[in-house]
Formats: structure tokens, sequence, C-alpha cells
């Protein structure tokens, strides 16, 4: 066992720098300057991250899960040639050790509801490090003010009278002379045998879930914020008429405008409640070598897919049938699949900038706008897509709000019959007697790109995944500490 001893306390004086350094945290930032050897052997810095290990001054854990399952994810993450079994003794064992086993099937609590203490927290962060096998470091007790005062100046006198002894000096002498060995020990390296990056995945996505699944209001709100919504466009529109006099086009569209529109908000609203917690684990968790950022970015994304899809097929269920859009099965399910994408666009969108920009309210600003811009552009309801000027045409394409517009125009409108009270004074309110005159009018050719538009607005999202796992490559580079 290597003790590292920091005896220099003074606020910026570079102990975390230090630290960083020698586990490998500093990545491209800066020069590190100086060598480092174990056992007498020189360490090439890509190697510091798989021997050193050191607790953060920070806890970044996950609020729902308990401490036995922390640290078993920890462990899952960590160690491959490990049976469960093998993996359920180690986590036990570092409990005992940190004195938590009295508190194995607590949860860790958060700023909403309470949890274990904060020096049970420090001791459940110690614990995710201890389970890697890391070369131990000595640090000042800071789980109350008289220990940490206690604690430290007890080791400010060991490492004092150490340096004054004959101890250290020969010490000094012995290091000397394993740097002239020819038969120098190995180093003793963590352990390599991590699971492969598909188990890597499941494990994530298993503790995802795990940890969100327990937020019982968070998920109610995820399952009921799109029907909230959908209730007061029902009060509002009550009932869609079939007599274009009144409103029966106009209300129409009107539903198919908020739908679309609103329904990127809620999946947004969601990223960013949720999410930077989990990217702030997986900044500190990637740098001690579990896994990288973007597979944190894949296991969340895979996790919200079924409750978003419930979500929107609840909203879909209730608006579409309680206004009285057209009554036909097969459409009602087109409906669902369209209103889909743009829900889930926007939450996937929104971790995508999450991994390049750091401040979620930058990143709620930026989908937002991104969003109201595609509905001005794309959907063709502010103006014709033909009428606008040949640039906005093209950028049209690259818009999700062209393709789900257009599949939802038809989807209502197709075979849609009218009628018309002719006693009205308004001129030209008849004119509109078929829904395909909407089609072919707003949108033309519509009808006949119905499959494409579908299987073009289904690919924005694995290139969406693609881009997230770019945006979190970017990440890694860039995010070290």
């Amino acid at each position: 066992m290597c003790v590292f001893i920091c005896t220099f306390h003074y606020k910026g004086s570079g102990k975390t720098t230090l630290l960083d350094a020698i586990s490998g945290r500093i990545g491209n930032q800066g020069t590190l300057l100086g060598e480092v050897f174990v056992n007498g052997r020189k360490l090439k810095q890509e190697q510091y991250q798989d021997c050193f290990s050191y607790v953060l001054q920070s806890d970044n854990l996950l609020s729902y899960l308990t401490v036995e399952e922390t640290l078993t994810y920890t462990a899952q993450l960590a160690l491959r040639k490990h049976s469960a079994e093998a993996i359920k003794k180690k986590v036990s064992a570092v409990m005992a050790e940190l004195s938590l086993s009295h508190v194995a099937h607590s949860v860790i609590g958060g700023q909403v509801f309470p949890g274990i203490s904060g020096g049970e927290r420090r001791r459940v962060s110690i614990a995710s490090q201890l389970l890697q096998d890391p070369i131990d470091f000595t640090s000042v007790d800071t789980r109350s003010s008289e220990r940490e005062a206690a604690t430290f100046t007890r080791m400010h006198e060991i490492t004092s009278a150490y340096q004054r002894s004959t101890i250290y000096q020969s010490m000094l002498e012995k290091m000397e002379q394993s740097l002239q060995r020819s038969d120098k020990p190995a180093i003793p390296f963590k352990s390599k045998e991590s699971p492969s990056g598909a188990a890597k995945l499941g494990v994530l996505l298993r503790r995802t879930a795990r940890n969100l699944s327990r937020d019982r209001m968070g998920v109610l709100m995820r399952l009921s914020q799109n029907l909230i919504y959908g209730l007061f466009v029902a009060f509002f529109v009550i009932h869609l008429d079939l007599d274009v006099t009144k409103g029966a086009v106009q209300d129409r569209i009107g539903i198919i405008y908020q739908s679309i529109g609103a329904s990127p908000y809620t999946g947004m609203l969601n990223a960013v409640a949720l999410f930077p917690a989990l990217r702030a684990i997986s900044d500190q968790e990637s740098q001690d070598g579990l896994y990288t950022k973007w597979q944190m970015f894949l296991a969340y994304i895979f996790h919200i897919l079924p409750l978003s899809i419930l979500s929107v097929f609840i909203f879909t269920s209730f608006l579409y049938w309680t206004v009285g859009m057209h009554p036909e099965g097969l459409r009602f399910l087109c409906f669902t699949a369209v209103v889909l994408v743009p829900h889930v666009i926007g939450e996937l969108l929104t971790v995508v900038l999450l991994g390049v920009v750091q401040d979620p309210n930058m990143v709620n600003t930026g989908v937002a706008l991104l969003n109201i811009a595609g509905i001005v552009v794309g959907s063709g309801f502010l103006r014709g897509t033909q009428q606008m000027p040949q640039v906005f045409q093209w950028l049209s394409y690259l818009t999700f709000q062209k393709y789900s517009c257009e599949l939802l125009i038809v989807t209502e409108f197709y075979d849609l019959q009218f009628t018309c009270n002719n006693s009205t004074s308004l001129p030209g309110a008849c004119v509109v007697t078929h829904g395909n005159q909407i089609i072919e009018e707003g949108y033309p050719g519509a009808l006949s790109r119905y499959t494409l538009d579908f299987v073009l607005l289904y690919a924005f999202l694995p290139a969406l995944l693609l881009l997230g796992i770019i945006s979190f490559k970017i990440r890694d580079k860039v995010v070290r500490h």
C-alpha cells in the first residue's frame, strides 16, 4: 500500500491539481512536468488513470438508489471476471470497512427528500473508489469540524516528525537505490478486466431505470404532462365540426399545430430536469475509467423511450377520440406514431446539446428557438412552403416539422367530406368541400410522399443518436474535471 500525504492546505495551493495530475484527470489541459515512479518503475502519463484513484470533493450520487445498489452498480461497471456472488461479497466487505452496513438499504437522498447523512455520503464516494482496488490515500476527516481539526493536526505532526527522522533519510536512499535496480517489481495496476461495452451499457440502463423509477412523482408527471396539455386543447376545442363555416378546417389545423409544436417542449423539460445530475455522475465515473460518457447518454435515451411512448399514447388516445378526429383506428395509430417523434426529438436534442453546453438554461433556450424556427420554416402553417423564398424551402427539408405536419394533414384530411351552411353571408365560405383540397393546395404531392415522409421523420432519431455519441465523445476530450 502506498500512502500519499498532502501537507499543503491553503486554498488555491494546487492540491486538487496535483491529485488530478497523478490520477490521470488532467488530460490535454496544460503541460505536465515531472515523473512518477511506482516500485521503482516509471509510469507513462497514459497509465496514471490505470493505477491511481482519489475521492473528489463533491459527492455525485444518484438520489433514489440505496447505498448497496450504488456500490453494486459501480462494482459491476468496474469488474468483469467477478461472479454476482463475488461482487456481493466485495460490496459487503467495503461497506463493513467504512461502517456503511447499517445503511446498506437506505436511499442516498438529495435536496428534495432526506436520505443518509453527509458523512455517510462521503464514505459511499470513498467506497466507490475502493471497489476499484487503487494504490490508498490518507486524507483529513471532514465529517465534522472537530474531526477535521484533530485529524489535520495529527497528520501534520506525523508528517513533520517523519520528515525529521533518520527513517525518512534512509527511505530516500532506498528509493534512489530502487531506481537503479534491474529486477524491479511489477506495477500494481487496477484490474483491467472490466466488462464489455454492451455489458456496461446494460448496467447503466438498469441503474438509471431503477433510480428514476423510484421518483414516483417524476414518473407520474412524465406520463401525465402531455395528457394535461391535451385537456386544455380538448376543453378549448370541445368537439370538431364538419361544417366549414363552423371552423372545421381551422380547428383541425390548430390541433395538428399544437400536437407538433408543443410536444417537443415536454421532452425538453424532462431532459433539463433529469439529465444534468446524470451528466455530473458520468463526468466523474468516466474519469475513473468505468465507462465512457456516451454510454450514459445511450442508457438515458433507451430508458426514456418506453415512458415517452406511453406518455404520447395516453395523450393521443384522449385528444384524438375526445375532440372527434377522423374515426379510424389505423389513422389514430398513424397520428400517435407521428406525434411521438417530435416529443422524443425534443428530449433527445436537449440531451445532445447538454453534452457540449454546460448551462442547462442555455440549452433550454436553444432548443426552444430551434423548435420555433422549425415550425415557422417547415410546417407550412404560417406561410405555404411554395410561397416561401427558395432558401427557406431548402431549409424546410432539414426540419422534422415539415414531415410530421405533412403526415398529420394527410392522416386527418384525406377523404374527409365537409358540409357547409349556405345561409352564411361570408364570401367564399363554402369553397372547401373535401379534405383532399386542403392537402393538394397546401401540401402538393403529400399523398404520394406519405411513406417517404414517415421514413424521413423517423430518420431523425438515429441521426440524433449518432450526433449525441459524437457530442459526448467531444465532452470526453473537453471536460476533464
